[in-house]
């Protein structure tokens, strides 16, 4: 018999069964190529609530500033908001703040995903009490404590975020621009919201010497009683990107930025207005 007529067969045979193998190993293939899921520690942000604890801060306007933070995590925006994120969920701590070196952490880090972990987070600030009342105000001490917080995170989060609220400028420990630029060179932003009841030029303040990084912005409160509207603003801006949305707000000021020391300033006015947002893009030198 010739030699191809018993090969032939074979190698029909041995086709078959290799179309067979590719077929059933194809799926394999294509799972292993596919884009990883995301961990479960994986969030959209890492965010760090700084909240001003100092001896101007009266237990009434306290209790204003840990009831306008709890509404906020309770309204559907904010969790609109976080879903809309890749991977629909941010994490939360919450500290207070009064000198360079007395912060309490008041809520521990808080993955936020859903209505139950919103409302549980909205809980725990309700019923943690006030646990500082004096000692300065030290903004750069929150700054800086704030950093060590990002730092021991379980989170791996694709933005770092500390928002600094309070009622006055910096009036104990080192410079607050040092603080500032710190954080902003190791990839921090830093976002404000000043309540304007004592120091009416708090926002410029803050503007100038306290925000930093892409995207960098400053809500203002007029006073305590208007808190709530401006941290739910805040919120909403924060989680939507470095980017704040015009239509949060009756007006914006943009200004470009190099690291975080402004390089032009345009006029002021609109940081008088109750609901604005002074905001900054970064530009290279």
């Amino acid at each position: 018999m010739p030699v191809d007529a018993v090969t032939r067969p074979w190698s029909r045979n041995a086709l078959v069964a290799a179309l067979v193998f590719l077929a059933a190993t194809a799926p394999l293939r294509a799972q292993n190529t596919a884009p990883a899921a995301p961990e479960a520690n994986d969030v959209a942000i890492a965010l760090v609530l700084a909240v001003d604890t100092s001896g101007s801060v009266s237990s009434q306007r306290f209790e204003l500033q840990k009831q306008g933070y709890a509404a906020a995590f309770r309204n559907p925006q904010v969790l609109n908001s976080i879903r809309s994120l890749a991977t629909q969920s941010i994490a939360v701590t919450m500290m207070q703040w009064t000198g360079p070196r007395l912060h309490v952490v008041v809520a521990e880090w808080t993955r936020i995903k859903d209505e139950a972990s919103a409302n549980a987070f909205a809980a725990t600030i309700e019923t943690v009490p006030r646990q500082l009342f004096g000692g300065g105000t030290s903004i750069s001490g929150a700054i800086d404590f704030s950093r060590l917080l990002l730092a021991q995170s379980p989170f791996s989060a694709a933005r770092r975020v500390i928002d600094i609220s309070g009622d006055g400028s910096n009036n104990s420990g080192r410079a607050v621009t040092q603080a500032r630029d710190e954080a902003v060179a190791d990839g921090i932003g830093i976002n404000g919201l000043p309540i304007l009841a004592l120091e009416p030029g708090l926002d410029r303040y803050y503007y100038d010497n306290v925000i930093g990084g892409p995207g960098a912005f400053v809500i203002p409160a007029e006073n305590y009683d208007n808190f709530a509207d401006a941290v739910l603003k805040k919120l909403i801006t924060e989680i939507a990107g470095p980017t704040p949305r015009r239509s949060l707000a009756s007006d914006a000021v943009s200004a470009p930025r190099s690291q975080a020391r402004p390089t032009w300033r345009p006029s002021f006015a609109a940081a008088k207005l109750p609901n604005s947002i002074i905001s900054m893009s970064e530009t290279p030198r």
